[in-house]
C-alpha cells in the first residue's frame, strides 16, 4: 500500500479571470503537472496497487475568492460552495484528474482541512466537492493511517487557529459562520490591498527577511504594511464575527508569530512523544519540504508546496518551486513500513527523484 501526501497547492479562480484579465492571487499553475502525477499512481504497474492519497491541507485558497467582487470574512456555507464552483471554474483540469484516479480500482483520496481551506469544514461544501468529482472523498482535520499521523499544522501557529470549540460563530441571519483566525482575516481583507501593489508578497521566504530588506530598499510599502495591518488588527478585534484572542500582549505575540513560521520539528517530535502509535508524522503548512529522523527510528516529514516560492536568503536568490510529495510504503495489513521518502515530481518523461528516503 502507498500512501501519497501533497498540501498547500491553494487553488484560486485560475490564472486568467473570464474576460482575461490576470489574476494577481492565483498561486497554483500545476494542474497539468498534477493531472500526469494521478496518472502515474493509477495506471501501470499503479493501476491495481492500493494508494491513499491524502490532499493534507491548503488545497483551495477559499480566503481569497471574491463573490461579485467582495472580499467578505462572514463566510457561511452556501457562500462557500459559490466558491468553490468558481475555483472549479478556473481549475478544471485539477478536479477531473481527481475524478479519473477515483475511478481506478483500490483508489481513495482523504481531503485533510487546513487554514485556508476552513470552510471545507461546512458538510455542503464537501458534498459539492464530491459532487463535482463524481467521488467520495472522505474529509478530517488529521488522519492516522497505521501508525502514519498526517494533519496539516495550522493548530500549532497561533495566527493561524482559534479554539476548537470556538471553531464556528452564530452569523448574519442565524447562519453558521466560520471564525476566522487572525492571519486568515489578514489573507481575506488585507493581503489583496498588498498583492495589487507586490504580487510576490505572500509567497516569499523567508518573510521576515523580506520586509526588513524593505525597510532600507522600499520604504513606502513597508509602511502599507505597517498601516493596513495596524488597521486590519483594530478591525478584527471589534467584530461581531470574529471571536479572537484579545488584548495589547495578544496582538504583540500576533505580530512576532506573523513572519516566523514555528519549528514543526518540534511540534512532531511532541506529537510522537505523547503517542507511541506512531512512528511517522508528516504536516503541511509551511510551504518548505523537511526531514528529520528521531530516535528509535521514528520520523517527521514536511510535504512543502506546489507554489512558487520567490526567495530572499542570499544563498539561493531565486523563485523555486519544487513539486514535493511525501510516500510512505507499507504493507496494508500489518502496517510494516518498507520505505518513507521525500519526492520531487518532474512529469511523465522522468516521474520523480526522491531527495531523501529511508528504506526499510
Amino acid at each position: 500500500m502507498l500512501i501519497l501526501v501533497v498540501s498547500d497547492f491553494h487553488l484560486g479562480r485560475g490564472r486568467y479571470f473570464s474576460n482575461g484579465l490576470k489574476n494577481i492571487l492565483e498561486d497554483f499553475f500545476e494542474d497539468e503537472k498534477f493531472a500526469e502525477f494521478l496518472t502515474y499512481y493509477s495506471t501501470g504497474k499503479n493501476y491495481l496497487k492500493e494508494i491513499h492519497l491524502v490532499l493534507n491541507g491548503d488545497i483551495l485558497n477559499l480566503l481569497q475568492i471574491d463573490i461579485d467582487g467582495i472580499f467578505t470574512h462572514v463566510v457561511d456555507e452556501q457562500l462557500t460552495i459559490n466558491a468553490l464552483q468558481l475555483i472549479h471554474k478556473g481549475h478544471p483540469i485539477f478536479f477531473e484528474a481527481i475524478k479519473d484516479f477515483l475511478k481506478k480500482p483500490n483508489k481513495m483520496i482523504t481531503y485533510i482541512i487546513g487554514n485556508h481551506d476552513a470552510a471545507m469544514a461546512f458538510e455542503g461544501a464537501q458534498k459539492k466537492f464530491n459532487q463535482i468529482v463524481e467521488g467520495n472523498l472522505s474529509f478530517a482535520f488529521f488522519q492516522n493511517i497505521h501508525g502514519v499521523y498526517i494533519e496539516h499544522g495550522h493548530r500549532f501557529d497561533v495566527v493561524n487557529t482559534v479554539d476548537e470549540k470556538d471553531y464556528f460563530l452564530i452569523g448574519p441571519g442565524d447562519k453558521k459562520v466560520i471564525n476566522l483566525p487572525w492571519a486568515s482575516l489578514f489573507c481575506t481583507l488585507v493581503l489583496p490591498k498588498l498583492k495589487k501593489e507586490r504580487p510576490y508578497f505572500d509567497k516569499i521566504r523567508p518573510l521576515s527577511a523580506y520586509i526588513k530588506w524593505c525597510i532600507f530598499h522600499d520604504f513606502h510599502f513597508f509602511w502599507r504594511i505597517v498601516y493596513l495591518s495596524a488597521v486590519h488588527f483594530l478591525k478584527a478585534s471589534s467584530s461581531e464575527y470574529s471571536k479572537l484572542n484579545r488584548g495589547l500582549f495578544a496582538t504583540f505575540k500576533m505580530f512576532r508569530h506573523f513572519t516566523h513560521y514555528p519549528r514543526f520539528d518540534k511540534v512532531a517530535k511532541k506529537i510522537l512523544r505523547k503517542s507511541n502509535q506512531y512512528s511517522i508524522v508528516i504536516l503541511g503548512h509551511v510551504h518548505l519540504s523537511e526531514w528529520r529522523r528521531f530516535p528509535e527510528g521514528k520520523q517527521y516529514f514536511n510535504s512543502g508546496s506546489w507554489n512558487i516560492i520567490p526567495s530572499v536568503d542570499v544563498a539561493k536568490h531565486e523563485d523555486v518551486a519544487k513539486l514535493t510529495y511525501i510516500v510512505v510504503d507499507l504493507h496494508h495489513k500489518t502496517g510494516i513500513i518498507h520505505n518513507s521518502s521525500v519526492n520531487s515530481w518532474f512529469g511523465s518523461w522522468k516521474p520523480y527523484k526522491e531527495e531523501v528516503s529511508s528504506r526499510i
